[in-house]
């Protein structure tokens, strides 16, 4: 008897060993912090309960450029994760120092995935020279908060509970004007001293005039530059008219509007979950709502960028066949299980996830979706996207234009040559 429960717990043992070696170990890296990193944690808690034979082992690194640059001499190496969370807008500068590894149709058909699964503005966006280098998970965006309160006093409420009368750009400046004053001091608060905040509402206005920021290899060529200028000046208009304030911190523009002092806000759909927290708690004293950015110029365009998926191309120690075969069952269950991230504000990038009741009743980004058809993102250029010297340059020169502090023109003139100087 001694001999059999002996033997029993030999083989249980070595039944053991075998399904731990079976499990397949994933290094994950991500930037995400905050709320974000909250609720991918989550996920990836799940995941790994769900899927007893993958392991996701999670490490989250600093946002921005020591992310991209810790990646890059990783990767130089022969080291670093096996998937890593990826901007779209990054793209081009992973892709022109070697530093990630393209995707084949086969691999995402493998999964249950392809093009049809995406919105085309995000499908492009990871693309860079014909190859898919990031599969998508969201399109994030800036998009407009308003008070309801204020808007119905004012006259400008619709009775689907929707701003009325906003497009074109005297109707959205005679509205900020009739609501600057008395209960909200002021029509609009955004971080006017925030440079990555004035680049995306210049790059929407910059877009919904057909303007052009990079074209084969030149920065606001031809009438884009005089485009370029008229985004800038409305944008000042609105501080100098005093509609909005000038050099408002990050925080201090969402406190405008949150404590009722401010009818607009302009910012990303990542601050959705401040509002619905502040709302649920009866910290807010109004009723608010989100809608994609009005059309203020020719034509629907909102800045958008996207969280993705990509591999690294580990020089001498690519990431083995089968371990890119669970990376994708990785990537499908992330995209199919979206409406948890979608809660963080973001726009899901697996459309059959927008087309569910759960989401259509998420509030308000079911309204604001629908920016991700006229979604544009930043241009295709290693200079290019979060964290670059596009950025860099908004900040120097587009802000202070907008403070009054530069004239719109030679603002965009300085940027352009300075620009122009980096893609030497």
């Amino acid at each position: 008897m001694k001999l059999f429960k002996a033997l029993a717990v030999t083989i249980g043992l070595c039944a053991m060993s075998v399904a731990a070696q079976a499990k397949t170990q994933i290094v994950w890296w991500d930037f995400l912090s905050g709320g974000d990193g909250v609720r991918m944690k989550a996920m990836i808690q799940k995941f790994n309960a769900e899927n007893p034979d993958i392991e996701i082992q999670p490490t989250t690194l600093e946002w921005g450029v020591p992310f991209y640059t810790k990646v890059q001499t990783s990767a130089a190496v022969g080291q670093g994760p096996d998937v890593m969370t990826y901007h779209l807008s990054r793209l081009p500068l992973g892709v022109s120092t070697g530093t990630l590894r393209p995707y084949s149709m086969d691999e995402l058909k493998a999964v249950g995935l392809g093009e049809n699964d995406y919105f085309p503005t995000d499908w492009d966006a990871a693309h860079v020279d014909g190859k898919l280098y990031g599969v998508p998970l969201d399109i994030h965006s800036i998009i407009l908060y308003y008070n309801k309160d204020a808007l119905k006093a004012a006259g400008l409420l619709g009775d689907d509970g929707l701003p009325k009368g906003l497009d074109g750009l005297d109707n959205f400046s005679a509205a900020l004007k009739k609501l600057t004053g008395g209960k909200t001091q002021y029509g609009l608060s955004f971080a006017s001293s925030d440079g990555a905040t004035i680049w995306r509402i210049f790059y929407t206005l910059l877009n919904q005039q057909s303007g052009d920021f990079l074209t084969d290899d030149k920065i606001l060529a031809g009438d884009s530059q005089a485009k370029a200028v008229k985004a800038t000046g409305a944008i000042a208009d609105w501080i100098a008219k005093g509609y909005a304030p000038k050099l408002t911190e990050y925080p201090a523009s969402i406190a405008l509007f949150t404590s009722g002092k401010a009818a607009f806000h302009i910012n990303g759909v990542w601050e959705v979950p401040t509002m619905v927290d502040l709302a649920k708690n009866g910290k807010l004293g109004f009723e608010f709502g989100a809608i994609q950015i009005p059309t203020l110029f020719d034509h629907p365009a909102t800045w958008a960028d996207s969280h993705s998926f990509a591999i690294p191309e580990r020089k001498g120690n690519p990431v083995p066949k089968e371990k890119v075969e669970a990376i994708m069952k990785v990537i499908a269950w992330m995209n199919k299980n979206s409406i948890m991230w979608a809660s963080a504000g973001h726009i899901p990038a697996y459309k059959p996830v927008t087309e569910t009741p759960d989401y259509k009743q998420m509030q308000p980004n079911a309204t604001y979706s629908s920016l991700a058809k006229t979604a544009v993102f930043d241009p295709k250029s290693k200079i290019a996207g979060v964290a670059s010297p596009v950025y860099d340059a908004a900040t120097n020169f587009i802000l202070p234009a907008v403070n009054g502090q530069l004239a719109p023109g030679d603002a965009i003139k300085q940027l352009t040559d300075e620009l122009q100087g980096d893609l030497k």
